[in-house]
């Protein structure tokens, strides 16, 4: 007796190919949704459900991985900390915190809002605890006493955050006015000239500083300025 040939439905052929596989939900992937969003929509604005409706899942769903969205942001801030590369060890340990300092000033203009995440989030997660562990060992192999290492390292963090802060609040500035930088500094120099020379003498001296400026050079200077500090203050050998 002939075996009875069983011939499947046309529309289930290829349905491997055509069916949707269903993709597990993880921490990454609602890190790498939320850090998309970030730059689309900026940190006000990012929110759980907007990372719930970009993966297609129920908000609820989210909370099994991540408890909030404060525990999101410390998702985003370690992950942008992993991505900071580490100063070669064998070179001073000024340069390998004028090294840091660069890194962490670009990646914080990689991600929008970086800046302020960074100040809204405390240092709980793994990657940013390890950047902290490794600053402030090139602050203890330099010979600073322990009291004041994570002093030293808080101002360097808090300049270069702060810093990036006015770039882009600047940057922004200019482009919700629909200006180019060159436009909003000539502006400002007009105000400045129109000021009574008698009360705002420097201030109308130093104009084309304070409207015009190199960033990156200026940057640089600030951290040359921390670094100089520092190192004053260990070869001083001054009580803590």
């Amino acid at each position: 007796m002939a075996r009875k040939r069983t011939r499947l439905h046309p529309d289930l052929i290829g349905f491997e190919q055509e069916d949707t596989l269903h993709i597990p939900l993880t921490r990454q992937r609602i890190t790498e949704s939320a850090l998309k969003l970030l730059n689309e929509y900026g940190l006000k604005e990012l929110s759980m459900r907007k990372v719930a409706e970009d993966l297609h899942v129920q908000p609820a769903s989210l909370y099994y991985h991540v408890k909030g969205k404060e525990q999101l942001l410390q998702l985003l801030a370690d992950h942008m900390s992993s991505e900071m590369l580490w100063p070669d060890s064998s070179l001073p340990w000024q340069s390998q915190i004028s090294s840091w300092g660069e890194q962490f000033r670009e990646l914080l203009h990689k991600y929008r809002d970086a800046a302020e995440l960074f100040q809204a989030t405390i240092a709980v997660s793994y990657n940013r605890l390890r950047q902290i562990e490794r600053l402030f060992g090139i602050f203890a192999t330099a010979g600073f006493p322990d009291p004041q290492i994570p002093w030293m390292a808080s101002i360097l963090k808090n300049y270069v955050v702060g810093y990036v802060g006015e770039e882009v609040r600047l940057r922004t500035f200019a482009d919700d006015g629909d200006h180019t930088q060159e436009q909003l500094s000539e502006q400002y120099m007009k105000v400045y000239g129109q000021l009574p020379k008698d009360q705002f003498p420097h201030v109308i001296r130093l104009a084309p500083y304070t409207t015009s400026t190199d960033w990156q050079q200026e940057f640089r200077f600030g951290l040359g300025v921390l670094i100089d500090g520092f190192t004053a203050k260990l070869t001083s050998g001054q009580p803590e």
